[in-house]
Order: C-alpha cells, then sequence, then structure tokens
C-alpha cells in the first residue's frame, strides 16, 4: 500500500510551482508524485495556506478606523489624498478548460481568469477577486466583483466625506474654496469615474492643470504595477499559463497574493530589495525599478477600458476639485516639469 505523501513534502511541491511554474510533468520527476495527485495536491495546499494568512496578512479594512491609515500614507508618500487604494485589472493565463467554448477567452486572444486587485501605497494588496472569466469586458469585470456590490452599497467602512488637508505649500497665496470630498480608488481607464473611484481626464484637448492632474493620479497608481511586477519577478507561476481547472487557479492566485503580503511584512527587505520598485527623486523623475528587468515579459493583460458613457455629473465635480486642489494648495514644486 502506497505510503501518504508528507505535509513537509506537499508545501515544498506547492512552493516549487508558485516559485517556478514548472509544469507538473516535471515537477513528478524531482518529487516522485505523479501528475494526477500534483493536480490534486498543489490546489489544496494554496488553499490552505491562503485560508491560515489571510485574517492576518489579507483582511480588507472594514472600518473608518482601518482606512484612515491607509488613506495617510496614500498622502505621506504620493501627496494624493484620501485615496484609500490603487485599483488595477489583470487577466491570468490557463489553460483551456474543457467544454467552456469561449467563455474564458479574452480580447487579447488567449484564455484567462480576471484578478481585480486594490493595494495600498505598502505595495501590499488589500483586496483580491478572481475567476471573472476573461470573457467579460471593461466595467463588467468590475461591476461583476464584491468590492463593487461593497463600494456601491457604502458597505466598505469608508470614512465620511472630509475636507482635504490645507496647504503644504507656504508659498500658496490663491484663492480656494472646497466641499467635503469623498475617499476614493485611483482607477485608470478601465474603471468608470465614480464618487468613489477616480479616473484620469480623457486625453483629448488636455489643459495644463488636467495634464497635471492625471500626472498626479498615475504616480498613485504606478504602485500597483510595481506590485504585479514584484508579484511576477517572484512567483513564476504567473509567467506561464496555469494548467489547472479554473477553480484551481483562484485557489493558486489567492495564495500567492496572502504570500506576497506575508513576505512584504515578515522580510520586506529580502523580499523587495533596494532599487527593486521604481523609485523618484526630488524632481519627479522617475528611475526604474529592477523588476523590470527580472520580468522578461509581462504576462499579465490589463483589463481593456471601460466604454465610454455618460459620467456622474457629481462624479465630475468631484473630480474638478480634486484637479483644482492638486494645482493649488495641494501642489508639488516639480509637478510642472510634466509641462515640459
Amino acid at each position: 500500500m502506497r505510503q501518504p505523501i508528507p505535509p513537509g513534502e506537499r508545501l515544498a511541491v506547492t512552493l516549487r510551482f508558485l516559485a517556478t511554474g514548472e509544469k507538473f510533468s516535471s515537477l513528478q520527476y524531482q518529487f516522485r508524485i505523479s501528475v494526477p495527485s500534483l493536480s490534486v495536491i498543489i490546489p489544496e495546499v494554496c488553499q490552505a495556506i491562503f485560508q491560515v494568512l489571510k485574517d492576518d496578512y489579507f483582511k480588507c479594512p472594514s472600518t473608518p478606523e482601518e482606512w484612515l491609515p491607509i488613506a495617510q500614507l496614500f498622502h505621506d508618500r504620493w501627496q494624493l489624498p484620501h485615496c484609500i487604494g490603487a485599483a488595477d485589472g489583470k487577466h491570468v493565463r490557463i489553460l483551456h478548460p474543457r467544454n467552456s467554448g469561449s467563455e474564458f477567452y479574452n480580447y487579447k486572444g488567449f484564455f484567462s481568469v480576471v484578478l481585480l486587485a486594490v493595494v495600498d501605497a505598502d505595495y501590499k494588496f488589500i483586496f483580491a477577486d478572481v475567476g471573472c472569466q476573461g470573457r467579460i469586458s471593461d466595467g463588467g469585470v468590475l461591476r461583476n466583483s464584491l468590492f463593487w456590490k461593497a463600494l456601491v452599497n457604502d458597505s466598505l467602512g469608508l470614512p465620511q466625506p472630509r475636507l482635504l488637508p490645507e496647504s503644504a505649500d507656504k508659498s500658496f497665496d490663491g484663492s480656494y474654496t472646497q466641499n467635503p470630498l469623498p475617499f476614493y480608488l485611483a482607477g485608470d481607464d478601465a474603471f468608470p469615474l465614480e464618487n468613489n473611484i477616480m479616473k484620469p481626464y480623457s486625453q483629448r484637448n488636455l489643459s495644463d492643470e488636467k495634464r497635471i492632474f492625471n500626472h498626479r493620479l498615475s504616480r498613485a497608481r504606478r504602485i500597483s504595477e510595481n506590485v504585479f511586477g514584484i508579484l511576477t519577478s517572484r512567483f513564476g507561476v504567473f509567467s506561464t499559463v496555469i494548467c489547472t481547472k479554473p477553480e484551481s487557479a483562484v485557489n493558486i492566485v489567492l495564495c500567492a497574493i496572502a504570500l506576497h503580503n506575508f513576505l512584504r511584512s515578515r522580510v520586506p527587505e529580502r523580499y523587495i530589495p533596494t532599487g527593486a520598485l521604481d523609485m523618484e527623486n526630488s524632481n519627479g523623475v522617475v528611475n526604474e525599478g529592477s523588476w523590470r528587468h527580472d520580468v522578461a515579459t509581462i504576462p499579465f493583460a490589463n483589463v481593456p477600458n471601460s466604454r465610454k458613457g455618460r459620467q456622474p455629473r457629481k462624479a465630475e465635480e468631484m473630480r474638478d476639485q480634486l484637479c483644482n486642489y492638486l494645482n493649488g494648495p495641494g501642489q508639488v514644486p516639480w509637478q510642472w516639469n510634466v509641462l515640459i
């Protein structure tokens, strides 16, 4: 009778798979575990790791007291007030599921599940929704997510709208009138403009002030690009096609995200060494992080842009107010370099 595979060996082969993305046909010879067994063991261990880590290292805030420190860190590091996270959506490559037709076939021409994530200013995930079929495009991905439903139902526990901080630039002597501004996510064109989601202005006929706003918003959103870059450079499974059932791929993705947060919290210097991330100098010039050279190709595909439609008037007014603030009392000295 064959002896059961020890827990330590199950963990070892799972971590090897996450780190390298090696095919099961290769792992079976290294660990002497059959491919059918690996296809069961690895998703099970990933699910177990996620369950152990999620409460301590991957817990979405649910009260104003938990959201406010996140917003404060965005303001301190990126001079973007009231921002509670950078939102991003990516397609994760999977094997064509049997009998699924084109359900998981995306606009880029491969099969995928969609990962919708929100990251904080410390390069950690605070929310992830995985599993939406790749064929679902633009705003449909967001609107099918648990996070969106909680956002529109006002059940995320966000702080109440409040006035933006007073000017940190003592040389600013212009006039500025403001109303309380909601807390919001920084998104790109894949997301709709909403009261709690800020996105850039359309690129056509931009005023100087709107160009500066777009740049200031993109600085905060660069965090999500770096987080996905680090995730890919540390977890080779994202550089391959995940050859499992979609539900198993969901467990694998969530496990890698939880491990990312765990390592970022417990061994930050070893996990993300100096120079790995994009960095800005005092003039706002970006020096690219080493992860961009560690990742030969970018395996994630972006979620396509949201279809243009009528944007909520109130959300447009809020974006204009934030734009005026970033060009007034919330300006930083180097931002005018964007116009050069």
